[in-house]
């Protein structure tokens, strides 16, 4: 009898320990979190949609508690964007093209966000079911996501070294597949950062000094359209219209049925002057390209040509679904 309430005794205490660890390291994470005055993260991130991989490099700079600056560089072809929010707003720069569209949004708040510290340190506040686990070297802590416009997406796996350092995130879907993947090779979370460093004017001014010793290359027409892969049962295209434009052309399609959509691709414009367009909608990060998501519409750049999807009808899922069988086909080329 003495035995038994004995092992009684220690199992009762190996699960308050573990009970105390769980709590005891979650609150470390959140509390080094809370005393830094932001973060600087270098990772890579690696997207998959079906078969096709995109990998970026991703440099995250943050200063509490409104200043963002995300540049991310498609590791395949070099190209480059950046998410800036300021005391002035939220901006998309695509510095290749000399333009950035300007947003009057929320981002990136109550939203997940994959390559954010800081939205990841809310998910782990926000979860009351979150999930532990510790080995010899890491803690993986599991929590739930909320990525509005892609439901799939269900949780992630956030991996800390024995120093509590961030050290990798893994979003997963339904099936339990990985969609989204972050690496990150470094994390400070007592950053210096330049005076101008999350400033709008570094891109204007050295989006003049580039122009000042080329000229910029504009694409004068399409050499290839692209058709969706993914198209909505009970819809089908009806019509196809090449016009000119003042630089290159467009391309619009009609497509009808039960989930009818308009998509207009056209050659890319690059600016001769640093652009500011003003936008509706959110910053979206579309497998290999960020764009601009509003209720009924999402539009980006890939290689030469900008496109347009619109529609009535369908949800912000469905058109993500469409665009992404686009993007698939451009990424093979």
């Amino acid at each position: 009898m003495k035995k038994v309430i004995l092992l009684l005794l220690i199992s009762i205490l190996l699960v308050g320990c573990s009970n105390n660890s769980k709590k005891s390291v979650i609150n470390n994470i959140i509390s080094k979190y809370n005393k830094s005055s932001g973060y600087n993260l270098i990772g890579n991130l690696e997207i998959t949609n079906n078969d096709e991989v995109y990998n970026y490099d991703v440099e995250v700079g943050y200063l509490k508690k409104d200043k963002y600056k995300v540049i991310l560089t498609n590791k395949s072809n070099g190209y480059i964007q950046i998410i800036l929010k300021n005391d002035d707003g939220v901006y998309v720069l695509t510095p290749s093209l000399n333009k950035s569209f300007k947003f009057n949004s929320d981002w990136p708040y109550n939203n997940s966000q994959i390559y954010l510290y800081d939205a990841l340190i809310n998910d782990i506040k926000g979860d009351k079911n979150i999930e532990f686990n510790k080995n010899s070297n890491n803690y993986i802590i599991t929590t739930s996501v909320n990525y509005p416009n892609n439901n799939k997406l269900v949780n992630q796996k956030i991996t800390f070294n024995n120093k509590l350092k961030l050290k990798k995130i893994s979003v997963y879907d339904k099936n339990g597949v990985s969609n989204m993947n972050l690496v990150v090779k470094n994390i400070s979370l007592s950053p210096k950062f330049n005076d101008d460093y999350f400033s709008l004017d570094n891109y204007i001014n050295d989006s003049d000094e580039s122009n000042n010793t080329k000229k910029s290359s504009k694409t004068s027409s399409l050499d290839d359209v692209i058709y969706p892969l993914v198209i909505p049962s009970g819809t089908k295209l009806a019509s196809e219209d090449r016009v000119k434009k003042d630089s290159g052309e467009r391309v619009i399609m009609s497509y009808e049925g039960d989930k009818s959509f308009l998509l207009v691709e056209e050659t890319v414009d690059v600016f001769n002057e640093f652009t500011v367009i003003p936008s509706l909608g959110e910053p979206f990060q579309l497998m290999d390209t960020l764009g601009v998501m509003t209720d009924n519409s999402l539009s980006w750049s890939s290689g030469n040509t900008d496109y347009y999807l619109v529609s009535d009808v369908m949800n912000s899922e469905e058109l993500i679904e469409v665009a992404q069988s686009i993007v698939g086909v451009i990424s093979m080329k």
